[in-house]
């Protein structure tokens, strides 16, 4: 096991009712900006329950942040907070709203040019603090420092992470993801289930503790996933399914271990270019990703294949075979298509996808630094 520091300040209220005491925790005085997406916690209650609990709190709000939240969007929100002597975020919504607010919170006080955070790794030594109400499991967002936002002007989508956007506290109630539509349970399943592959996938560390609670949190998606379609009101289903998603993105299993992050990085600029749904790329790119890094991978993918799916062979190529299909019929059993295809990406955009990763300096991907820009090529081609 690699050496590591570990600490996640965010503190998690999990379960039914707990959106009512969300108020306990914003500091006394505050002047509280609300940020939400399209609407949907209107029409599903949660913003009746958050508006209930800021009782007493001053409060504004700021609607409209897109899926694949839109930097442009995003400054508007940051010019509101001036202007309003706002000093608290509390983002209501999903992942895209979370990782939004924690933009706002960054360039709020950044001197310059705030896309520099995400195109220049600039750094910043304060933000807003920030808080969340999550209705959507899947990104981990609102357990961690990290934040993925697209510039629309550029068609670009970048990353960025400090601890100083932790989310000071997230409540988390499984009963507010009963109204998702079935694309976005799939989406969010998917989601968790990457992002526990990219840190577990990759060379063997010695690393029991993590590897067994990754193992646990792939095995808790595989069972529940599907059942959150078909039951889309069983508490205990869509309690497994939030915490599972929190946990795989919280720092925990990341923790000693090699990551790769390659699947994200190549998703990215498909989600860019072409609108796919930040999940839909990665189950486009990981099951030719785990193919075509087989060798690099072996060992993980033959541990992955018996421990998590259950597989048994005395040929460990068909074994890793077998984990890599087993991987990709999850992914479609979710409704996620695995293939550029089906989307109706043309087979001629794997160059324009090529080019904008090298744009991007995206040349030495994984946990070896050996997926170049023909690399990629190779596993975006197999991907159609």
């Amino acid at each position: 096991m690699q050496n590591f520091t570990f600490k996640n300040p965010t503190q998690i209220l999990f379960g039914k009712g707990q959106i009512s005491n969300l108020a306990q925790h914003i500091p006394a005085g505050a002047r509280v900006l609300m940020t939400y997406g399209g609407g949907s916690i209107k029409t599903n209650g949660v913003y009746d329950q958050v508006v209930a609990a800021l009782q007493g709190i001053t409060w504004f709000e700021f609607a409209g942040i897109e899926p694949n939240p839109h930097y442009e969007t995003l400054m508007e929100a940051v010019a509101v907070v001036k202007a309003k002597n706002i000093d608290f975020l509390l983002a209501v919504g999903g992942g895209s709203v979370v990782d939004g607010t924690k933009l706002i919170a960054a360039a709020v006080n950044f001197e310059g040019e705030p896309w520099d955070i995400l195109a220049k790794n600039a750094t910043f030594t304060s933000a807003l603090p920030l808080a969340c109400v999550l209705t959507l499991p899947a990104t981990g967002t609102e357990s961690n420092g990290n934040s993925v936002v697209t510039r629309a002007s550029t068609q670009e989508k970048l990353a960025f992470g400090s601890p100083l956007v932790y989310p000071q506290f997230a409540v988390l109630d499984p009963e507010t993801t009963y109204s998702l539509p079935p694309r976005q349970i799939g989406n969010g399943v998917v989601d968790a289930f990457v992002h526990i592959i990219e840190q577990y996938l990759t060379y063997p560390v010695n690393a029991k503790v993590q590897d067994r609670i990754a193992e646990g949190l792939l095995l808790t998606l595989i069972e529940e996933g599907p059942k959150a379609l078909t039951e889309p009101k069983n508490y205990d289903v869509r309690a497994n399914v939030m915490w599972a998603a929190t946990v795989a993105l919280n720092g925990l299993i990341g923790v000693g271990v090699p990551q790769d992050w390659a699947t994200h990085m190549i998703g990215h600029e498909i989600t860019a270019l072409h609108g796919l749904d930040h999940a839909q790329t990665l189950a486009v790119v990981l099951p030719s990703l785990m193919y075509q890094q087989r060798q690099q991978k072996r060992e993980k993918l033959l541990q992955f294949g018996r421990r998590v799916w259950g597989l048994e062979s005395d040929n460990a190529e068909v074994l890793i075979d077998q984990t890599i299909a087993a991987t990709r019929d999850f992914f479609e059993r979710m409704g996620v298509p695995t293939r550029l295809r089906d989307y109706g990406v043309p087979e001629t955009s794997v160059d324009v996808l090529v080019a904008q990763l090298v744009q991007h300096n995206y040349v030495k991907l994984g946990e070896h630094g050996d997926i170049t820009p023909e690399v990629s090529r190779a596993i975006l081609l197999a991907a159609w």
